[in-house]
């Protein structure tokens, strides 16, 4: 069973059908005792990163959270779920993340037209069982104004870009995310909930 961290952030029954899709098993809870129960987690995310951080506290799921992805669950953060995977985030002020992946979430750069939203390639940069069957160039649907500026460049498991490269898909160990909305990107997004849904089953 996947479980798809309700924190009022994200499109979660979209989610949920894709997984469905390829007969996984996925329940949307805020319960830890349910996430506890559960082989993988995926959380989604649309908005800001300070609300986000703030909804997770006030539901009692960071704790949940970094205690599963320590217990070696796949875990795996989708658009704003991503990017609170980092150190912190600079959207509306200074803001504490997860700090599972080092870095900062920072704006896109003056002159570049925000969100940036619609589709854009990928750009594989290592070999990651999350995108098997992902070809480089592959489009996918973004939308946000903000990206993680990752310290490692090992966590980058492949860039996009809009005005500069930035990271699209990062990763490590077993956590990994995806800047992109794959609910939202047809059958080759659909590819990646199902590799995800592979590696719950490992």
């Amino acid at each position: 069973m996947i479980a798809i961290i309700d924190y009022g952030r994200g499109n979660l029954r979209s989610v949920q059908k894709g997984l469905q899709k390829f007969n996984f098993e996925a329940v949307i809870t805020d319960a830890p005792a349910v996430m506890a129960k559960a082989k993988g987690l995926i959380l989604p995310g649309v908005g800001a990163f300070g609300d986000a951080m703030h909804q997770l506290k006030q539901r009692n799921l960071i704790d949940a959270i970094l205690g599963n992805i320590a217990d070696g669950k796949p875990f795996l953060g989708i658009c704003l779920g991503m990017q609170v995977l980092f150190t912190r985030g600079e959207e509306h002020g200074q803001h504490q993340g997860l700090g599972i992946l080092p870095g900062t979430v920072v704006k896109f750069p003056p002159g570049l037209k925000i969100p940036h939203m619609g589709w854009n390639q990928l750009h594989l940069q290592s070999e990651t069982p999350l995108l098997r069957g992902i070809a480089e160039g592959t489009a996918c649907y973004f939308v946000h104004s903000y990206y993680a500026a990752a310290e490692d460049p090992a966590t980058v498991l492949a860039s996009s870009d809009y005005g500069i490269d930035f990271a699209a898909v990062v990763g490590r160990d077993n956590v990994f995310g995806v800047q992109f909305h794959p609910e939202k990107s047809s059958s080759l997004g659909l590819q990646i909930l199902q590799n995800f849904g592979g590696l719950v089953e490992l």
